[in-house]
């Protein structure tokens, strides 16, 4: 068994269910301790989280950036096999978190074991980042990290994601950003009542579908450079007591919007608010802001990156921003250029999730192309 599958198969085995790290991260700082870095846990709340460090302080700053949790299996008798027991079959290997991310974490701490190794005194820092709270409120992970740091005053020039990028071979997709995620629980309030006497009642769902419509229809953008247009999408309507002779007193809408940088939340929800009072509504508006978008302009982390994917993809990769949040929005802040390359994400989040084993052994290498591009670059020749 190779060193990358009996590690991804050693946290597959711990059910770190989020918030629950089960054990990954002390056997993860174990190794990275024994490659020379310096640890330490950062416990908030039921999260834990590790920062790694290695390196001087002069010289750039390059994080990797990982979560050790999962989500939830599902119904484990919908599963070829146990969730939390790796298999391989096929050349496949099963198990939650076998691509999200268990595989990227494990790869990574691998790179940057044998890149220590090899330039033992390299130039610059050569951070990691493990959290237990990427896949649940993500409120007491990487975000409260990235505020401990900024109050040290820690730098960090650029980041790497071990996120599952790929969408069907290894090194074919080079995420460059994300769009900000805003989510918003509406409520608008009647007057419930009987429905022969309309007069006496004020139907909440009535007064707010003209508001709603004019939500839904609104063209936010155009988009901006990578980024697709903003788009808001209503996930929830409920009201009503079930009965059909009863109007509700109130109505409750759970909506999201996904937008690119023409955005920042509270100007998006100012414009929201300033909607809905002008359609007259009686309501209150709870808001919760994910993250803000970022993006990663063209410069050397975006050449590196290109020219390494190329080369163990055999072509130059897409480079895009889609997909849903990671927690790359929380490190983008500090200053950061941020990128995510990973495996395959095909399986994510779904039964039999899994990742092929020929993929897993690679990525160990490019992650480690990456770091040794971009903090001990090639020498420029006298005249160049």
């Amino acid at each position: 068994m190779s060193e990358v599958l009996d590690l991804t198969c050693d946290l597959i085995a711990r059910a770190s269910v989020t918030p629950d790290d089960a054990g990954c991260q002390a056997l993860l700082a174990a190794r990275l301790e024994r490659a020379g870095f310096t640890c330490e846990h950062l416990r908030y709340g039921e999260v834990d989280n590790l920062w790694a460090t290695h390196g001087t302080a002069d010289g750039p700053v390059l994080l990797l950036l990982g979560h050790t949790d999962v989500v939830p299996p599902g119904p484990r008798e919908a599963w070829s096999s146990d969730p939390f027991i790796p298999e391989v079959r096929d050349g496949v290997l099963y198990g939650r978190g076998a691509a999200d991310m268990k595989s990227g974490v494990a790869a990574l701490v691998i790179a940057a074991a044998r890149f220590v190794a090899a330039h033992p005194d390299h130039p610059g820092t050569l951070a990691v980042l493990l959290t237990s709270d990427e896949e649940g409120d993500a409120i007491d992970g990487v975000r409260r990290v990235a505020e401990t740091l900024r109050q040290r005053g820690q730098r960090i020039d650029w980041c790497i994601t071990g996120e599952p990028s790929s969408t069907a071979t290894l090194g074919d997709l080079l995420r460059v950003g994300r769009r900000g995620s805003l989510s918003a629980t509406l409520t608008v309030h009647g007057v419930q009542g009987h429905v022969a006497y309309p007069h006496k009642a004020r139907n909440p769902i009535h007064q707010a579908m003209p508001a709603l419509a004019e939500l839904a229809a609104r063209v936010w953008d155009a988009g901006y450079e990578d980024f697709p247009p903003t788009s808001l999408q209503i996930s929830n309507i409920h009201a009503g007591t079930g009965a059909t002779n009863v109007v509700p007193g109130q109505l409750q809408v759970l909506f999201n919007l996904r937008y690119n940088p023409h955005w920042d939340a509270p100007a998006l929800e100012a414009q929201i608010a300033a909607l809905l009072d002008r359609h007259g509504l009686q309501y209150t508006l709870h808001w919760h802001r994910s993250g803000e978008p970022f993006y990663t302009p063209e410069g050397r982390l975006r050449q590196v990156a290109r020219q390494v994917l190329g080369r163990f993809a055999g072509a130059a990769p897409e480079e895009s921003t889609g997909g849903g949040t990671s927690d790359a929005r929380f490190i983008a802040p500090l200053g950061a250029q941020c990128i995510e390359v990973g495996p395959v994400n095909a399986s994510i989040h779904q039964i039999d999730e899994h990742v092929r084993v020929d993929a897993l052994e690679a990525l160990p290498e490019l992650y480690l192309h990456l770091i040794k591009d971009l903090l001990v670059p090639a020498a420029v020749p006298d005249g160049a």
